[in-house]
């Protein structure tokens, strides 16, 4: 049986200031101090491999983790943050322009093959998190930690309820119900054993290090 442990990035510039965050943005003071007390509760888990998203707020928070626990450590695409529409990135979240892609993007996230512009819409998001469930199954290790984003790791969660058939409305409802903290704790257990549901959500967004 598998153990997949994610953690969701400290906080970020982006989250807490009034720009729209871009795959460079860094980590918040506030955020390296949540990054802290994540790495302490991670010191305590026995995983083998970490697996960290290439954006800046991801690995900086996996840096500090590193700097209480001695593990290795791959860099993956498969898990970074959802990509927005070029016309926001790095621009004020206020702006009509902004506020008008938002509005776009989150009333038709879920038609089939939406697309503002060059936005990751549901199709993309369902596709890649498929294949990282698909990657994750393969890997040889039986105890991984993951720092990955919030958005698309609600996406990931919503492929193991659903699966395959995940849709786009079904994914909507998802995101809006389940939230998530900076450096929430979420663990998913797989086992191939188990033909029509190998994966299982154990525990979504434990944040007691922060309380």
């Amino acid at each position: 049986m598998k153990k997949v442990y994610f953690v969701r990035h400290g906080e970020s510039e982006g989250n807490a200031g009034p720009i729209r965050q871009t795959a460079t943005t860094a980590l918040s003071e506030k955020g390296r101090v949540q990054a802290s007390f994540v790495a302490e509760r991670c010191s305590r888990i026995p995983f083998e491999i970490m697996i960290c998203s290439s954006m800046k707020r991801a690995k900086e928070t996996a840096d500090i983790i590193l700097s209480k626990i001695s593990k290795p450590i791959e860099y993956s695409d498969l898990f970074v943050e959802r990509r927005r529409s070029s016309e926001v990135l790095g621009q004020p979240k206020d702006t009509p322009l902004a506020l008008k892609v938002e509005d776009e993007i989150n009333k038709n996230f879920h038609l089939p093959n939406f697309r503002f512009s060059d936005e990751e819409n549901f199709e993309d998001l369902k596709r890649r998190a498929m294949s990282a469930l698909d990657y994750l199954e393969k890997r040889p290790e039986e105890t991984i930690l993951i720092v990955t984003h919030g958005f698309f790791m609600r996406i990931i969660i919503a492929c193991v309820v659903f699966g395959d058939d995940l849709a786009g409305e079904d994914c909507s409802k998802f995101i809006r119900a389940f939230h998530t903290q900076n450096t929430g704790i979420t663990v998913l257990g797989h086992d191939d054993k188990k033909k029509e549901s190998p994966w299982w959500l154990w525990i979504w967004n434990d944040h007691a290090h922060l309380d």
